[in-house]
């Protein structure tokens, strides 16, 4: 699991709320301490995460595991822990899988069986698969500490993939949190599960960001971690190319359709947003900007447009 099991603890340790708000579905909770997650008795094992709660009158423990990949032996490992921390603590465990990937887990039913007619031993925990939850709840919530996890998570009907990654980035990159945690870094880590890295990249240079988040960030070291493992230096250089390039021609199109809307009319801006926004090439992109500036029609405009000449002289 490496980066992103030490990213997922680490945020469950800086924002704890958060998480148990997630996992327990409601928001009366009280956070009494963050638990050592090392377990005694006959062997040494590590939790992922384990905090005391009070709900009510009431103190609970608060067990979390993360998951990218399915694995056959969690049911029993589940059980283990809850088992072992029942023992040690004498409190009730609320226990929890939560699952990163949005292809894992679908097939973890939530138990331990032992399936024996005369000796049945069933052991349940919640699981939570982030691809299930609503990620525009999360992102005009009040739960910081999960938003980098919001790309994982379900985008809302209608919007595309890559869309709702720049979306999350935004309302992440305006929390000014600056020396608290590193969100974006997270995030942008963390969208690794979903997302190809010259596509995070690409976003984040269009917005701004890449040269920032590339000076220090968990992010960064992520890149380089890759470019090592995997020989991708070249592709990281070619997506925060193609990122600023596709920022550039979004911009260009954006400022055709202002001048056209300005100098003439919203509906003649309309009328040719479909056109110029299929045009890949930046260079005519800026030429159709000049003739927008200079014509003294629609008419002469879209002669440009069709033949690209003769745009002032019409």
């Amino acid at each position: 699991m490496g980066k992103y099991d030490t990213i997922a603890k680490l945020l469950i340790q800086a924002y704890p709320i958060d998480f148990v708000c997630l996992a327990l579905e409601r928001e009366d909770v009280e956070i009494r301490a963050i638990i050592e997650t090392e377990l005694p008795k006959v062997e040494t094992r590590l939790t992922d995460s384990l905090i005391r709660v009070r709900i009510g009158d009431k103190e609970v423990l608060v067990h979390t595991e993360f998951q990218t990949t399915d694995s056959k032996d969690i049911p029993i490992r589940m059980a283990s822990y809850i088992i072992r921390l029942i023992e040690y603590y004498g409190l009730p465990v609320y226990s929890h899988v939560i699952y990163l990937r949005p292809d894992a887990g679908r097939r973890d039913e939530g138990l331990y069986l032992q399936e024996h007619p005369d000796y049945p031993v069933v052991v349940r925990y919640k699981v939570i698969r982030l691809r299930e939850i609503e990620g525009q709840g999360i992102i005009e919530g009040g739960h910081p500490g999960l938003l980098p996890y919001a790309p994982l998570m379900k985008r809302p009907a209608g919007m595309a993939s890559e869309e709702w990654l720049r979306q999350c980035i935004r309302r992440t990159n305006s929390l000014d949190r600056t020396g608290e945690f590193d969100f974006l870094g997270s995030l942008a880590v963390l969208s690794g599960l979903a997302y190809e890295p010259t596509t995070i990249m690409s976003i984040l240079s269009q917005e701004g960001l890449m040269d920032a988040i590339m000076r220090e960030s968990s992010f960064a070291q992520y890149l380089k971690e890759l470019g090592i493992e995997q020989g991708i230096e070249q592709g990281i250089e070619q997506g925060i190319e193609q990122g600023r390039e596709e920022g550039g021609r979004e911009r260009a199109v954006e400022d055709i359709l202002e001048v056209l809307e300005i100098r003439f009319d919203p509906g003649v801006a309309g009328q040719f947003a479909g056109r110029i926004r299929a045009i890949d090439d930046l260079q005519r992109l800026k030429q159709l900007h000049r003739s927008a500036v200079q014509v003294n029609n629609p008419e002469a405009f879209q002669h440009f447009l069709d033949t690209g000449r003769d745009a002032i002289s019409r």
